[in-house]
C-alpha cells in the first residue's frame, strides 16, 4: 500500500513538474519593445542631420533609457534618409524618454542650433515593432570589417501571415544561413494601421554587396527551398504567401553601435 502510495506521489509530481513554464525559456523571450524610424532630410542637410545624430542625439537618447540598436542609410540614398532602431522596456517607457528627452535643456539648444538655416528633417516614420519568436537576440553588433545590411519589408497575401511566419520559422531562417546570410533581426508591427496583420520586417547581412547576390542566387535554386515555396504555397490555395516584397540595400552610419 505504501509503495502503491509512494509510486502515485511520485508520478504526480512529476506531471506537475512537466507542466510548469520552462524559466529559461520565459527568460529568453524578448519583450522589449522596438521603434523603427526613418528620416527625410531636407535638400543639402543630411550630414548635418549625421551631425546632430552624433554630438548630441545618441547620447541623449541614451540619457532618457533608450537603446541605440542602429542607424543605417541606403546604398542608393536619393531620398536623403536614415534609417534607425531603438528599444524600449515597454510602449510607456518609449512615450516617457521620449518626453524626458524633448524637453531636455541640452537637445533644445541643439535642436534650435542645427535648425538655424531651417528644419533638416522633412519628414519622419514610425514603425513600432516586436521580435518575432524566432529572430535571433536584437542588439547592436560590430565587426572590424565592412558589411552590408538589407532591409526587408514582406507584405503577406490576404490571410497568409501566419503561413509566412510558420515558413520562416520552420525553413526560411536555417536556408538563409545555409547560404551564407547573417541574421540580425525579425519583427512583426504592432499597430493595425502599420500592418499588425500582413507585414513581416526584416534586417539581414552580407559581407559585400557580391556576397548578397551570390548568397540569393543560391538560396533560390535551393531544391530544398522550392519544395517548401511550392508546398507552403499550395496549403494556402496555390497563392504566394506574399503580395509585395521590398528590399534596401543599406550601410552602417559612422556613429551607429551596429556596424
Amino acid at each position: 500500500m505504501k509503495k502503491a502510495y509512494l509510486l502515485s506521489f511520485i508520478c504526480f509530481t512529476f506531471l506537475i513538474s512537466c507542466s510548469q513554464p520552462d524559466a529559461e525559456t520565459e527568460d529568453t523571450v524578448d519583450n522589449q519593445f522596438y521603434e523603427l524610424r526613418i528620416y527625410d532630410a531636407a535638400p543639402g542637410r543630411i550630414d548635418d542631420l549625421h551631425s546632430r545624430f552624433r554630438d548630441h542625439t545618441l547620447r541623449l537618447f541614451e540619457k532618457y533609457g533608450m537603446t541605440n540598436i542602429g542607424y543605417w542609410v541606403p546604398v542608393q540614398n536619393t531620398d536623403s534618409q536614415i534609417y534607425y532602431v531603438l528599444a524600449y522596456p515597454s510602449r510607456e517607457a518609449r512615450d516617457a524618454s521620449w518626453e524626458a528627452f524633448n524637453n531636455d535643456p541640452e537637445w533644445i539648444k541643439a535642436k534650435e542650433a542645427s535648425e538655424a538655416n531651417g528644419p533638416i528633417v522633412t519628414k519622419g516614420q514610425s514603425i513600432f515593432l516586436k521580435a518575432t519568436d524566432y529572430s535571433p537576440e536584437i542588439k547592436p553588433i560590430t565587426s572590424e570589417n565592412p558589411r552590408t545590411f538589407e532591409f526587408r519589408i514582406y507584405k503577406a497575401s490576404t490571410g497568409n501571415l501566419d503561413r509566412l511566419h510558420a515558413r520562416f520559422r520552420n525553413h526560411t531562417v536555417d536556408l538563409f544561413s545555409k547560404h551564407g546570410m547573417k541574421h540580425f533581426a525579425y519583427w512583426s508591427p504592432v499597430d493595425d494601421d502599420k500592418g499588425a496583420d500582413d507585414t513581416l520586417i526584416y534586417f539581414i547581412y552580407h559581407d559585400n554587396e557580391d556576397a548578397r547576390d551570390t548568397s540569393f542566387d543560391g538560396f533560390r535554386s535551393d531544391q530544398e527551398w522550392i519544395k517548401v515555396a511550392k508546398a507552403s504555397e499550395e496549403a494556402a490555395g496555390r497563392v504566394s504567401l506574399t503580395a509585395n516584397v521590398k528590399s534596401i540595400l543599406m550601410m552602417p552610419t559612422d556613429y551607429s553601435p551596429t556596424q
